[in-house]
């Protein structure tokens, strides 16, 4: 439980640190022992400030003295990250399993705190470190920052209910080696690279080529194997969640294991490496497995899902949430797009396979803003569901520089125009740029609806994040150093943002809570 702050021996000794006034993080505050421990801000950093007891394991930065007291100001390092996790367990990510949890990506390293008052006010686990490869790279950061970053807040935030750490869309073993070696407790393997988007289009011949093919030896089975498994079979999952009949002749046997069977041998190679590392790193300790293909050509049929679900069944891979590629548009920052009818159809099918093999979540990847879509969620998959989110969370802090430093968002906005054409070639979006006014056309008090409300000014913010954070201009910084100012100057109004935010995503969706 949180200790008031009240109750902390600070008196004056922090009213002021080195000339900067100095802001306290009252859930912060914990005591072992005689010994304090609490987070400040001192001028454009945090600190963590240890009060009557040694600082040893912590790297210290100053010491101050007042009436034979002693307060250690520790700057927050990666090593001093890794003290807390061990001095205070709950700021350490675990394991969620299958209970439903919303990932909360945070591109900027400062957003967990709103998103944990959203899910400490519902009751559902957030996952909170939650950063693919490829947004690593683009915002140059490491996993390490990454989760340490979520360590922080949690610490800021006094929540000790549990979080996670989603190493996301891993495509080596090496993105493997440096999550495991981060402290990351959910790892989701994306087999993407591996799905032969060609399968549905195949003729006979070319079918029966690709499928004889196929890394059998790594699947630890044959074709003629596979036949006799699926082909001339219905499976009846009447039993699970919603009635599913799934059918499998020869020929949907083979494109099923042509589009997906590639994937299966590849996520099998990456579990079994992830696991040979937890035995060698961290024998003992579980972790969250998920299997992602939602970025490919094509929407997974039912029985596509269940060939993928019986094939990593039969080869002991035990998933805890499984991404499809739904039917629609998941684009970038905005609704949902497609018949709702046939996505309510699908996910249910989906939902029904999941439960069939064992219970695992369904996972929703780009599942930010689909607010038309977020009902169907709820009620289909709702107690097994994963939601992720990540760009939506920059977005809103967008918001607090066009309410704040409209001149700032301007600059921003121009450079986004200047990026979107690169920046989109890895993104699946329908941004109409010439729908999108140029910013020195917008008043200060419409910023907010012409970029942040309007769906193209969104997703033209949305992707090119990582070229605007890194953008460098005469070798210095462009705008993080000017943006991370203004964050920091209305920090409360930037968390009461994002709080609102996700709670109208955990809300929509509904059914999430735990008990």
């Amino acid at each position: 439980m949180a200790t008031s702050l009240a109750q902390a021996p600070l008196n004056h000794t922090l009213a002021e640190h080195a000339g900067q006034p100095v802001k306290l993080y009252p859930r912060s505050f914990r005591k072992r022992g005689e010994t304090w421990y609490g987070l400040v801000r001192t001028g454009p950093e945090k600190k963590l400030i240890i009060l009557n007891g040694l600082a040893d394991p912590f790297e210290t930065e100053s010491m101050l003295e007042q009436n034979g007291k002693t307060v250690h100001l520790c700057p927050p390092t990666s090593a001093n990250a890794d003290a807390l996790r061990r001095l205070f367990p709950w700021t350490a990510p675990e394991p969620l399993g299958k209970t439903s949890a919303i990932g909360c990506g945070d591109r900027l390293g400062i957003a967990s705190p709103g998103h944990i008052r959203a899910c400490r006010e519902t009751n559902v686990p957030p996952v909170l470190a939650q950063q693919s490869i490829r947004e690593m790279e683009r915002t140059e950061r490491t996993p390490q920052e990454v989760l340490d970053d979520a360590t922080w807040a949690v610490f800021q935030e006094g929540y000790t209910a549990g979080f996670g750490a989603d190493a996301d869309h891993l495509k080596t073993p090496e993105d493997i080696d440096a999550c495991v070696e981060a402290g990351y407790t959910m790892y989701t393997i994306d087999p993407s690279d591996h799905v032969d988007n060609e399968a549905d289009h195949l003729g006979d011949a070319a079918l029966q080529e690709r499928f004889e093919a196929l890394p059998w030896n790594r699947l630890d089975t044959t074709p003629e194997e596979a036949l006799v498994q699926y082909a001339d079979t219905t499976f009846d999952l009447s039993e699970s969640a919603g009635a599913l009949q799934v059918e499998f002749d020869a020929e949907t046997l083979k494109r099923s294991a042509v589009k997906y069977g590639a994937a299966v041998a590849h996520t099998k190679d990456m579990a079994r490496h992830l696991a040979r590392r937890y035995q060698e790193d961290r024998a003992g300790a579980s972790y969250d497995l998920e299997m992602s293909v939602d970025e490919t050509d094509y929407p997974t049929r039912p029985h596509e899902h269940y060939f993928v679900a019986a094939e990593l069944d039969r080869l002991d891979l035990k998933l805890t949430s499984l991404a499809p590629r739904f039917p629609g548009d998941f684009e970038k920052g905005i609704d949902f797009i497609g018949d709702l009818d046939r996505f309510e159809a699908s996910f249910q099918a989906h939902a029904t396979i999941a439960e069939a093999f064992g219970g695992y979540k369904l996972s929703i990847h780009s599942g930010s803003d689909k607010f038309s879509a977020f009902p169907i969620i709820g009620q289909c998959a709702g107690n097994h569901v994963h939601l992720k989110t990540a760009g939506t969370s920059y977005l809103e802090a967008l918001r607090i520089a066009a309410r704040r430093a409209p001149d700032l968002l301007r600059e921003i906005v121009e450079f986004a125009f200047e990026r979107f054409g690169e920046d989109r070639k890895t993104y699946h979006v329908s941004t109409d740029l010439d729908a999108i006014p140029e910013p020195a056309t917008v008043a200060d008090a419409d910023l907010e609806a012409a970029y942040l409300e309007d769906e193209d000014g969104r997703q033209l913010l949305h992707i090119t994040y990582g070229s605007v954070l890194t953008a460098r201009e005469n070798g210095a910084d462009r705008f993080c150093d000017r943006f991370y100012q203004v964050l920091n100057e209305h920090e409360e109004e930037h968390y009461d943002t994002l709080t609102s935010h996700f709670l109208d995503h955990i809300e929509s969706v509904g059914h999430m809570s735990v008990a």
